[in-house]
């Protein structure tokens, strides 16, 4: 649906207060054009980005759907700027007709300087909408302006496989949800590997089997160490493994977790061929003989079941469960409104499996 821009505004050398003002100014227009103009409430976000790249950040965020922010904040860094220029914008996805509600929702776009990056709150408090969650989303790095947010912000959204780092990547997590809901997206990559997993295990005979896990490889996309770490993670954290740091071996990583019953082997294994960001595959494999693979493939992910005692194999595609990464930004602005209590433990076990 084409969307209807209701109001533009824009000022050179202005300060916080008077982009405060416009706005105010702006959603009472809307109201007197029409009654039914009701400006969306569920979230702030709060996005810092590089003037260089913004084009590329706000194609991504217009692919993200039905998961637009209420109200869009977006921090243009460029260099050598001293004074703010701003842009504010109210749109709705359409005209109400009588009777008719029809949500609008708020951008602003704030062109900032490298200095106004420390104290970036004093900038951003006076826009963002009160009583709602707030959300920071820092893709191109600046860490000094996500910290001077983080009185005003609820919501962290980072990807970890941005760092190239991924154990400086996974501190800088755990740092971040020690005052912050974390929603990494690295980990979301790895939704639709864990539910196939746990829907494997989950009848009630089958169960037992998780005991009985004795390797793990997990095959990724070389950028997405991150994802894969915290797939394992998640393994290790429900399934109380306590795991070693993983060494290189040749292109891999691997290492082992110890279990209840026995050691269990992990590799990390990169897929060269693969472009996407995330994971492309994981075998599973059972000391009572069982082994299953699902891959990355058409339609879906590629599953393969075998077990050698009692001669069994056959193999399935699990249609829709892989997602793309076209998605992804939308499934995380969803999940700012809802905790993932999986997340942290499975980071935490994560980050014993890096040095």
């Amino acid at each position: 649906m084409t969307t209807v821009k209701d109001s533009l505004w824009t000022a050179h050398e202005t300060t916080p207060s008077a982009i405060e003002e416009a706005l105010r100014e702006l959603l009472s227009e809307r109201h007197a054009e029409h009654a039914g103009y009701t400006p969306a409430r569920v979230l702030n976000l709060v996005c810092i980005v590089d003037r260089e790249w913004s084009g590329e950040i706000a194609n991504r965020l217009r692919s993200v759907g039905d998961s637009h922010a209420s109200r869009t904040i977006v921090c243009s860094v460029e260099p050598g700027r001293t004074s703010l220029d701003a842009v504010a914008t109210i749109a709705s996805d359409r005209e109400p007709g009588p009777g008719e509600f029809a949500l609008t929702r708020e951008t602003i776009v704030v062109n900032v300087g490298p200095g106004h990056l420390a104290h970036l709150d004093t900038i951003v408090d006076p826009l963002v909408v009160t009583d709602i969650p707030t959300v920071v989303w820092a893709p191109h790095g600046h860490p000094e302006a996500v910290e001077s947010l983080r009185r005003l912000a609820q919501v962290a959204l980072i990807d970890s496989i941005d760092d190239p780092e991924v154990s400086e990547a996974l501190v800088r997590a755990r740092s971040l949800a020690d005052s912050l809901h974390v929603v990494d997206m690295a980990w979301l990559r790895t939704v639709p590997w864990r539910e196939r997993l746990a829907a494997t295990f989950d009848p009630i005979p089958l169960r037992p089997q998780l005991a009985t896990i004795s390797s793990v490889e997990v095959r990724h996309q070389p950028d997405s160490v991150a994802s894969a770490l915290l797939l394992l993670g998640w393994l290790a954290s429900r399934l109380d493994w306590h795991c070693s740091p993983l060494l290189p071996s040749g292109d891999d990583l691997t290492g082992s977790a110890h279990a209840h019953r026995q050691d269990v082997t992990l590799t990390l294994a990169p897929a060269r061929e693969m472009q996407v960001r995330g994971l492309l595959g994981l075998t599973v494999e059972t000391a009572s003989g069982r082994r299953l693979s699902l891959d990355r493939g058409p339609g879906g992910l590629h599953a393969e079941y075998s077990n050698y005692r009692k001669g069994i194999e056959r193999s399935w595609t699990v249609l829709g469960a892989s997602r793309g990464e076209g998605g992804i930004l939308g499934n995380a602005i969803r999940a700012a409104l809802a905790r993932d209590r999986i997340y942290l433990p499975a980071l935490q076990a994560a980050t014993t499996m890096v040095r």
